[in-house]
């Protein structure tokens, strides 16, 4: 089996796996709507949910007793577009928020730095009510504010003024008895990061008995907007990071049949977050605080993910205040790092991490422009360029096993006129065409397998490139070269993706003709087949494999006109030899 079949067996099971991942994507059946009504007070559009954390979990605090999540008293409908009319607008230079005063729930979050892939004058919606997808929080207890209790705020509107660092947000809410909350959202200037706190306190003249304060997200299971029509689908939903068992995702399906798979009791360490192509919105405690974590289906096509703070007995007269700091933004490595441990993961490469890791700091390192060797980078700070320099970088560390494959490869071209005469000779007796190829080989000193050996060594580190660009939202918008303005996008003008095709169809051409008629034709259709899906792949994926294979194509002529070359003087020395 030569090369170029091993290399198309590759993108073959690879599409496979696109294609069945798509029709299942486009062929699920839709989540029925929900047909609660909503209970007096309740506001549909701050996405309150219906359901509690499973029975018998323990308090946090450890008292032992039912530390139950407070039921929803409604669910929004699937078609719900818009927020509240009296929620509270909040206005930064990066984001602009809404929160819902019955709540005092985050209902909505516009990336203003980031466009919607949709309609691209728009900002981003990543919390919103199209998915349903919102920030809860309150208190457990009996009779304590929870996130369906009507809350009040001084402003109906808040913005982040020139020459201020941060902005608070200052919710207040009466809970039976004299028990009061107190929400605050803390907005700071260039940052995707919300430090929330709640604070209660116990104006009644009894003890109030140990119990939790709980935040989570709420979100249904679509996948959002501009995703591309081939490709992998990356994950979309909740996820869980602990010491102990460190990044751990959660599919849909999982919560459906009730099995999050959650750590155990109280922990003291990790975060709780909604993962989705390029985003994250990510619940992130202190660490040493002790936690409990939850995930459930909540309503059909509904489901939450959070975590659980203990709270103290609170004596007459006293009041507590529980802190946690939310991340709502782009998965930006830099900048997980800096936030919590193992935030980063959520850019997930998988078993692949070993090869991705160092790709994407090199790739980071082109696009800085930073010295590398003494040598300045050009082209500093177009990720274009930096995919281009560090294909080209990868094409030179792996130049001795491409260029023994394509030695290989050369060989087996200049013998495949003797090969086809050998399998006329032998009809098909197979076992005679087997010996006499054999023995051809070792004649030529070819072997059969030199072509396919060195390119199964370089497919882990390619497939690792392939995802290193996928997951990277630093791609995101970025433009590389006149007509392409986001390298996370199609080609519009589907330029990059035709050279592509025709790359594919020279190597084709250069590659050894197979023996039989039948594989000559498949080969020479397989790159059109192929070669159409990159129309609808990212332009900095297209232009990775375009670059590749240009070099492989220069790299393969090269080799193929030298064997040639040598292979024709060797026949023309042996003519003469003869004639002596």
């Amino acid at each position: 089996m030569d090369t170029k079949r091993i290399i198309l067996m590759v993108v073959f099971a690879f599409s496979v796996l696109t294609l069945w991942q798509n029709w299942e994507k486009e062929n699920r059946p839709p989540a029925p709507p929900t047909a609660q009504a909503a209970a007096p007070g309740a506001n549909p559009a701050a996405g309150t949910v219906p359901g509690s954390v499973p029975a018998g979990t323990p308090a946090a605090g450890g008292s032992g007793a039912t530390a139950a999540v407070p039921a929803a008293a409604g669910a929004p409908g699937a078609t719900e577009a818009t927020v509240a009319a009296n929620a509270i607008e909040v206005n930064t230079d990066v984001v602009k928020a809404w929160i819902d005063p019955t709540g005092g729930n985050i209902v909505r979050i516009d990336l203003l730095t980031q466009n919607d892939p949709e309609d691209t004058t728009k900002p981003l919606s990543l919390l919103g009510p199209k998915h349903r997808y919102t920030l809860q929080s309150g208190f457990n207890g009996a009779g304590v504010p929870n996130h369906n209790t009507v809350f009040a705020a001084a402003q109906a509107s808040y913005t982040l003024d020139a020459g201020k660092d941060a902005i608070e947000v200052r919710l207040e809410a009466q809970g039976a008895e004299g028990v009061k909350a107190v929400k605050t959202f803390r907005f700071k200037r260039g940052s995707f990061l919300i430090e929330m706190t709640q604070t209660l306190t116990n104006n009644t003249g009894a003890a109030l008995p140990a119990q939790a304060a709980y935040f989570h997200l709420t979100r249904d299971g679509a996948t959002p907007g501009g995703e591309t029509s081939f490709g992998v689908q990356t994950f979309t939903g909740p996820a869980i990071y602990t010491e102990e068992r460190k990044y751990h995702k959660m599919s849909w399906s999982d919560l459906d049949k009730g099995k999050p798979d959650l750590p155990t009791g109280n922990v003291s360490d990790g975060w709780a977050a909604m993962v989705q192509h390029y985003f994250v919105s990510a619940l992130l405690p202190a660490e040493g605080a002790e936690r409990q974590y939850y995930a459930e289906q909540v309503a059909p096509g509904l489901y939450r993910a959070g975590l659980k703070l203990p709270v103290a007995e609170l004596a007459p007269g006293a009041s507590t205040q529980v802190t946690l700091p939310f991340y709502a933004g782009p998965q930006e490595q830099s900048t997980l790092k800096t936030l919590a441990k193992g935030l980063e993961l959520v850019v997930d490469y998988g078993w692949l991490a070993i090869f991705a890791k160092p790709l994407f700091w090199l790739l980071q390192m082109f696009h800085s422009g930073a010295d590398v060797f003494g040598i300045q980078i050009p082209g500093a700070g177009n990720w274009g360029i930096a995919i281009i320099l560090l294909t080209v970088l990868i094409k030179a560390v792996f130049f001795p096993l491409s260029a023994a494959s394509y030695r290989s490869m050369a060989k087996m071209k200049v013998v495949a006129p003797r090969l086809q005469k050998l399998k006329e000779q032998y009809g098909d007796d197979r076992m005679k065409l087997n010996q006499a190829m054999m023995e051809m080989y070792k004649t030529e000193k070819i072997n059969p397998l030199g072509g396919c050996l060195p390119i199964m060594v370089q497919i882990p580190v390619f497939l690792a490139l392939y995802w290193t660009l996928l997951g990277a939202v630093e791609l995101r918008q970025a433009p590389f070269f006149a007509w392409v303005h986001d390298l996370s996008l199609p080609d519009p003008l589907y330029v990059l993706p035709l050279l592509m095709l025709g790359s594919m169809v020279l190597q084709t051409r250069l590659s050894p003709k197979p023996p039989d008629p039948v594989q000559a034709k498949v080969m020479m259709v397989m790159p059109f087949i192929f070669g159409i899906m990159f129309f609808w792949f990212p332009s900095g994926l297209v232009l990775y494999w375009l670059v590749n294979n240009i070099l492989s194509i220069a790299q393969q002529w090269q080799i193929t006109r030298m064997i040639e070359g040598g292979g024709a003087a060797a026949g023309a020395g042996r003519g003469k030899a003869a004639n002596d």
